[in-house]
């Protein structure tokens, strides 16, 4: 029955935000801009650890990491939406359907277990600063890093295989801006209660496994920082604390709102902006919360800036 859905839907349409033409313009502006920034922001972070070999550590590389499934999760959604703002027919095939599903599952899952990851390496810098070296070397640095594409890979994978199994029959409009895993459950005209339980039990794995890493993570660290003696290096570390715990509480408390109890899931609205916040929102925010408030990587581009100067003086005599 699932191999004759493809007979039934050759494609989906997406409801996207409004139907509102004006509206539908101010929007495509709005995100544009925000998804070039997004872009902007990660690529330049990327590079400039590249370049600078002071920012060749463990906390970069896997900086480095979470910038890359940034831009690719907002490439997963954001241009096919912007497409859709100023198009009459949005359509979307029903094999890049599936294809955007996997992709934007996939980098999501990818993007939360990354963060648990980066946790640990801050537990490790804060509560063991002395075998630091030691403890996070190449080999585990790539080994955590692999870990969570492979895991968010394969669970993406097995999700989205069941999820376009199901008969769509004649359901065909997505009330959402993207492939959303949920919204395309919904369309199935048979019972989708095993694939609710399935998405519970893979949100758990990847979510609140993860969540729970980071929290213990963040206790161990914050009992370390209140034995600090120095009034200003608590502050110091307490304020890097915040803001990283503040995006990560962000992302994950979304996430398991939205995906851990689908039959008391929010509304379709807060879904769609849910969504927005993860494929936009976050992106754009991460290269300035995790590094541009960081005096390394304001030394490197000072450095680089420099370097681009020194070269264009060179180049105008």
């Amino acid at each position: 029955m699932g191999a004759d859905n493809q007979s039934w839907v050759r494609e989906f349409i997406l409801l996207s935000l409004s139907s509102d033409w004006d509206t539908q313009v101010a929007l495509f502006i709005l995100f544009l801009v925000m998804y070039l920034l997004t872009v902007l922001g990660n690529v330049l972070i990327v590079l400039l650890i590249r370049l600078d070999s002071r920012l060749h550590t463990p906390m970069y590389f896997f900086l480095t990491n979470l910038s890359l499934v940034d831009v690719s999760y907002a490439t997963s959604i954001v241009p096919q939406m912007l497409v859709h703002f100023l198009a009459g027919h949005k359509g979307i095939p029903y094999v890049s359907c599936a294809a955007q599903l996997f992709f934007s599952l996939g980098l999501g899952g990818i993007e939360f277990v990354l963060l648990a990851v980066m946790a640990y390496d801050r537990y490790v810098a804060v509560c063991d600063p002395l075998r630091y070296s030691v403890i996070m070397h190449g080999g585990l640095c790539a080994r955590l890093a692999v870990t969570s594409w492979v895991s968010g890979s394969v669970n993406s994978l097995v999700q989205t295989s069941i999820t376009f199994q199901l008969p769509m029959c004649t359901n065909k409009y997505i009330d959402h801006i993207s492939c959303e895993i949920l919204a395309v459950v919904r369309l199935a005209c048979v019972d989708t209660s095993s694939n609710e339980v399935a998405i519970m039990v893979s949100s758990i794995v990847l979510l609140m496994t993860p969540f729970c890493l980071v929290l213990l993570s963040y206790i161990r660290i914050i009992s370390t920082i209140l034995k600090i003696q120095s009034t200003e290096g608590r502050k110091k570390a307490f304020r890097t604390c915040a803001s990283h715990l503040t995006v990560v509480v962000l992302c994950y408390g979304m996430a398991i709102f939205t995906y851990i109890q689908p039959n008391s899931s929010p509304s379709v609205l807060q879904e769609k902006l849910i969504s927005l916040f993860y494929a936009i929102l976050t992106p754009m925010l991460n290269p300035m919360i995790y590094s541009l408030r960081n005096k390394e990587v304001k030394r490197a581009w000072q450095k680089l800036l420099g370097q681009l100067f020194g070269l264009l003086s060179k180049l105008a005599t």
